[in-house]
């Protein structure tokens, strides 16, 4: 039969025996979970426990922590066992139903709506197999249209290619490594966003202040307007007149809340009016702007009307991408107008006042922030970098 890509050795260094022919109702029993309703969570309660839905947005492959608890008498509910596999037993998609966590700990509370697989196959194993290389075979099994099911008499139709319980063990302590590693990285990538998010706070409300070169304090922040600090560009060009290679940046290629860029299309084949910008000017998606797109161009080029053009005047370009992210900023910008298409209106934020620190406190603050910044997308970079190679490790790992 046919082998993984990539294989473990026994600890004396030789090749496990091939993986076998199974089917999962061969090597599994299964069980239902019991209630559990959204009014059954409590934080005092005794029991842990865990609900269908929260596979899809609180745990992965493992469960080790749980989350919730519940007062629920446990004469009432079906409680775990180590090493228990659970996967929905109905979701909106046939792919998202396909959702497999291994609960590590016994007496935990399990929902409704849940199917419960006890094996002696590796539970961890099992769950990144079925979350992986067997995800469309099982989406294959759930039945249903609005509401899509899955039941264990299906789930007992799965076939399975399985390894001896020694390389099960190896392939799950390896994955979970990797697992906990994309856990770190995400870690201190929410930490960092977390602490910039404070420390902006803090410095656009003058809580923390820079010192000068010469460790003495720098002028007071001078009062003024938005419009004063910076301009909204509105010069257009029709993308007739666009010459070869003029890159345009539209609203979906500025990522939300983080000001990067996402991509570009050529100028030349948009339809509508552009507004132009020049690289180091920073633009600001004044369409839905509760989304928070912002960005620094990176280049000259084009962008949607839907997107300002602004320019510091009193302040550095470099200061004012800072600004815009300011909550100060950002509760301003979102007096919008319209009810479907709500849009800032510059005119409303011109006219807002702020104070701004002088020049050379300014300097401080962008460096400052985008030194954070520099932490944040390089944690980003890693984690992407993680998630890339554990996707092909698990297309080599099972068959």
């Amino acid at each position: 039969m046919s082998a993984p890509a990539l294989r473990f050795k026994d600890d004396t260094g030789r090749d496990f025996a091939a993986w076998e022919h199974r089917l999962l109702g061969d090597v599994a029993t299964f069980t239902k979970g019991k209630g559990l309703s959204k009014a059954d969570i409590d934080e005092n309660g005794e029991t842990p426990c865990i609900r269908y839905g929260e596979l899809y947005t609180v745990y992965g492959a493992t469960i080790f922590d749980v989350k919730s608890k519940t007062k629920v008498n446990v004469a009432n509910l079906v409680l775990s066992k180590a090493n228990d596999v659970i996967i929905p037993a109905s979701g909106e998609t046939q792919i998202d139903i396909a959702t497999a966590s291994c609960v590590q700990l016994p007496g935990v509370a399990l929902g409704g709506d849940l199917n419960i697989i006890r094996s002696k196959l590796d539970g961890v194993f099992l769950s990144y197999y079925l979350n992986s290389q067997k995800k469309l075979d099982i989406a294959k099994l759930a039945q249903g249209n609005s509401v899509v099911h899955l039941y264990s008499s299906q789930l007992k139709q799965l076939e399975l290619k399985v390894p001896s319980s020694t390389e099960q063990t190896k392939i799950a302590s390896f994955l979970t490594a990797v697992d906990e590693k994309l856990a770190q990285l995400t870690r201190k990538h929410d930490m960092l966003t977390q602490y910039k998010k404070g420390v902006m706070q803090q410095i656009f409300s003058q809580e923390l202040r820079f010192k000068d070169n010469d460790v003495q304090e720098f002028p007071e922040w001078k009062e003024c307007t938005i419009g004063e600090i910076a301009t909204q560009k509105s010069k257009k060009l029709n993308p007739e007149n666009a010459q070869d290679n003029l890159r345009c940046v539209e609203l979906e290629h500025i990522s939300q809340n983080t000001g990067q860029l996402l991509g570009y299309v050529d100028a030349r084949k948009q339809k509508s009016l552009k507004s132009q910008f020049s690289k180091g000017d920073v633009l600001f998606g004044k369409l839905r702007p509760y989304l928070r797109k912002y960005l620094k161009a990176p280049f000259d080029g084009v962008c949607s009307t839907e997107i300002w053009v602004l320019r510091g005047s009193s302040v550095t370009n470099d200061f004012l991408f800072h600004y815009v992210q300011a909550e100060r900023f950002l509760t301003v910008a979102n007096i919008s107008s319209g009810s479907k298409m709500p849009r800032a209106d510059w005119n409303v934020v011109a006219s807002e006042e702020t104070e701004i620190p002088c020049k050379a406190e300014q300097t401080k603050i962008a460096n400052f922030l985008t030194a954070i910044d520099e932490k944040i997308t390089a944690t980003k970079t890693q984690l992407e970098a993680v998630k890339h190679y554990k996707q092909g490790l698990l297309q080599q790992l099972f068959v």
